[in-house]
């Protein structure tokens, strides 16, 4: 009973933050090499993104009109 586009949304935002959530983060490695610095002070240095993306999926995940109002809109 969910809709396939916000599940598509919550599944990307999902994604995104697994890509830079330590202990697998990919993102942090890469960015931690580009940089020259060590993966606990990119990630320390990440902690408020981490924290607002979580906001962000809470809000999609509960609000499904967030994700919903654009193909809405346009008709589709």
């Amino acid at each position: 009973g969910i809709d396939p586009v916000h599940f598509g949304m919550i599944m990307m935002v999902n994604l995104g933050i697994g890509l830079i959530t330590p202990p697998v983060g990919a993102v942090l490695f890469v960015g931690s090499a580009v940089a020259k610095l060590k993966i606990e002070q990119v990630v320390k240095a990440m902690m408020p993104f981490f924290i607002l993306l979580f906001i962000v999926l809470l809000l999609i995940t509960y609000v499904p009109a967030i994700s919903l109002w654009l193909p809405r809109t346009l008709g589709l």
